[in-house]
């Protein structure tokens, strides 16, 4: 019943932050800021410390960073393997949707992942479950957030954001239900975490923050990427 209960949470919490951005989007820019930050902020205050703490004891710090850097330049070549095949077709609107698509399902597998860890913690004692199913309340609202801006600033209409919306909503609860058939050893889940580290950190420096201060090259919008930084960084600080 409880993590019935916190499944709820998590999509409500992320659903909520995607109709949020969608609202919003004549304030796009300011969005796609904060969103940039919050991106940022998940991948150095969130996955890279936990990767750390969950690999060091057998990897060492080392090889945890490594995995990191793979996952940001194996993020930039599928992006522009993409891009070069969007050139050649000569359909640059259908390739900028595929592309926004890639990077939704990359967010959604994050969110899965965030119910995984819930689902571990909950294994471990209902005390640290509790401590890691807070932790990742309190940034599913900017994950709601993420996944619609990097669907609609890549040219994808209502439908085609709101059916990524949803399912990133619905990650969570698939995450938690999925750790009751299977276990993942700690160093693997460390290493993947450290993965999805790279993959945030392109997402978010090569996409998130360029295509926010293109258009308004002002100091608000740097503003709202600091803040969403410091948001996920306070976040994980309270209650991680």
């Amino acid at each position: 019943m409880l993590l019935a209960s916190i499944a709820a949470a998590a999509f409500f919490s992320t659903f909520a932050g995607g109709y949020l951005a969608f609202r919003l989007q004549d304030k796009l820019h300011l969005i796609l800021g904060f969103s940039a930050g919050a991106v940022i902020g998940v991948a150095f205050f969130d996955l890279l410390p936990e990767a750390l703490d969950f690999g060091h004891t057998q990897d060492g710090a080392a090889p945890i960073v490594a995995r990191t850097a793979l996952g940001f330049l194996a993020y930039l070549v599928l992006d522009r393997v993409l891009l070069f095949y969007g050139a050649a077709a000569a359909q640059p609107a259908a390739e900028t949707l595929r592309r926004g698509s890639f990077g939704a399902g990359i967010l959604c597998i994050h969110s899965f992942l965030d119910g995984t860890a819930i689902g571990f913690a909950f294994q471990t004692s209902h005390a640290v479950g509790l401590i890691v199913a807070i932790a990742v309340l309190t940034h599913d609202f900017s994950d709601g957030i993420n996944t619609m801006n990097i669907v609609l600033k890549n040219q994808g209409d209502r439908r085609h954001a709101f059916r990524w919306l949803l399912i990133d909503a619905l990650a969570p609860a698939a995450g938690i239900a999925s750790t009751f058939f299977f276990t993942l050893p700690r160093a693997q889940f460390g290493a993947v975490l450290a993965v999805f580290a790279g993959f945030f950190l392109y997402i978010g420096a090569s996409d998130l923050i360029p295509e926010s201060y293109h258009a308004h090259p002002k100091f608000l919008t740097t503003a709202m990427t600091l803040a969403g930084a410091a948001v996920l960084y306070a976040a994980v600080m309270l209650f991680g």
